[in-house]
C-alpha cells in the first residue's frame, strides 16, 4: 500500500524596507513551525520588493535558511505573485505579512482548520496593538481593528495578512494577483472574491493569532481618512473588475455613485453631531463614512487613489 505524501507548506513573506520587523518575523516562526506534526515539510520564501536588495543580510543572518528573492516589479501583487511562483510542489501557501508577528498555534491552527473545513483558503485574526499614547480620535474610528468571528465562518473574500492558500485550488484556476493594483491596494480582494466566485469558500479561523504593532506614520488622522477613501475607491474598483459586461458596469457605477452620495451625507451628519455632543465615537466615524463615501463616487467616475505609491 502506498504511503501518502507528507504535506508540504510554504509560508510565504513579502517585504519591503523593513528590516527589523522581518528580523522578529523570521525569529517568531521556528517556534510555529515547531508546532506542526514532525512529519510536515516547511518552506519558508522571502520575496523582496526592494530592487536594492535591503533584506537580504536579514535573511541570511536567520536561522531559517529560508529562500531569498528579489522582485523588482513595484507594487505587493508582484510581490505575491513571485511567492506563488517560489513555491513549487507545496500543497499548502501560508502568507504573513513582514509587519506581522505569529503568536502561539498561528500556521497549526490555520492547518487544523483546513483540513476541518476543505476551505480553498483560511484566515487567520490580525490584532493591531497601538501605543498608549495613540490619538483617541484614531483608536474611535476603528482603522485597522479588526473584529473576532468564530471559527468556520464562511467569508466573502479574504485579506492575505494572515491567509492559508490550498495551492492545488488556486492553481486548477490560475488565480494571480492582479500587479494592476500593486501601488493601489486591494490585489487580496479581488483575488479572494474571484476564488469565492468559482464556487470556493474561504473560512475564518479565530484560534489563528497573529500582531501587528501600528507604525506611528498610521497612528494620524489624515492617514485614517486616506485609508477611508482609499478602501471606498478600491472597492468599487473590484466590483468593476468583476463585472462581466458594459451593462453591468455601468449599473454598477451609478449604485456605487449613489451610495457614496448616501455615505457622504449621512456621514457628514453624524461627523457634525459628534462635534456638537462632544462624541469622539460619532465625529470620527462620522468622518470616515464621509471619506469612503467620497472614495465611492471618485471610483464610480473612474479615478483610481495609489494608496501605496512610493
Amino acid at each position: 500500500m502506498t504511503e501518502p505524501m507528507p504535506l508540504k507548506i510554504a509560508i510565504g513573506i513579502p517585504t519591503f524596507r523593513r528590516p527589523d520587523r522581518l528580523s522578529q518575523l523570521l525569529d517568531a516562526l521556528p517556534h510555529r513551525i515547531a508546532e506542526l506534526p514532525g512529519d510536515v515539510e516547511v518552506v519558508v520564501v522571502v520575496v523582496d520588493n526592494d530592487p536594492a536588495g535591503t533584506a537580504r543580510e536579514v535573511v541570511e543572518a536567520s536561522p531559517l535558511k529560508a529562500r531569498y528573492e528579489i522582485e523588482a516589479m513595484p507594487g505587493i501583487a508582484a510581490a505575491r505573485n513571485r511567492i506563488l511562483d517560489s513555491a513549487p510542489g507545496a500543497r499548502l501557501l501560508a502568507f504573513i505579512d513582514d509587519d506581522t508577528t505569529p503568536l502561539e498555534g498561528w500556521l497549526s491552527e490555520l492547518v487544523a482548520t483546513w483540513e476541518a473545513t476543505d476551505a480553498a483558503a483560511v484566515m487567520g485574526w490580525v490584532i493591531s496593538l497601538f501605543p498608549p499614547d495613540t490619538d483617541p480620535w484614531v483608536l474611535a474610528s476603528g482603522v485597522l481593528q479588526r473584529a473576532a468571528r468564530p471559527t468556520g465562518t464562511v467569508l466573502a473574500a479574504a485579506a492575505t495578512a494572515s491567509l492559508l492558500l490550498d495551492l492545488e485550488v488556486t492553481e486548477r484556476l490560475g488565480l494571480r494577483f492582479d500587479s494592476s493594483l500593486g501601488l493601489s491596494g486591494g490585489e487580496d480582494t479581488l483575488f479572494s472574491r474571484r476564488l469565492v466566485a468559482a464556487g470556493e469558500k474561504i473560512v475564518w479561523c479565530n484560534e489563528s493569532k497573529a500582531q501587528d504593532e501600528v507604525p506611528p506614520e498610521r497612528l494620524t488622522r489624515p492617514w485614517a481618512l486616506r485609508r477611508a477613501f482609499n478602501g471606498g475607491n478600491v472597492a468599487v474598483d473590484i466590483d468593476l473588475r468583476l463585472a462581466r459586461s458594459g451593462r453591468e458596469r455601468a449599473s454598477i457605477r451609478m449604485r456605487r455613485a449613489v451610495g457614496g452620495v448616501a455615505r457622504i451625507g449621512f456621514g457628514v451628519l453624524r461627523a457634525l453631531w459628534g462635534q456638537l455632543r462632544g462624541s469622539l465615537a460619532h465625529n470620527a466615524l462620522g468622518l470616515r463614512m464621509t471619506y469612503r463615501g467620497c472614495g465611492m463616487v471618485a471610483g464610480a467616475v473612474g479615478f483610481r487613489h495609489r494608496h501605496y505609491s512610493r
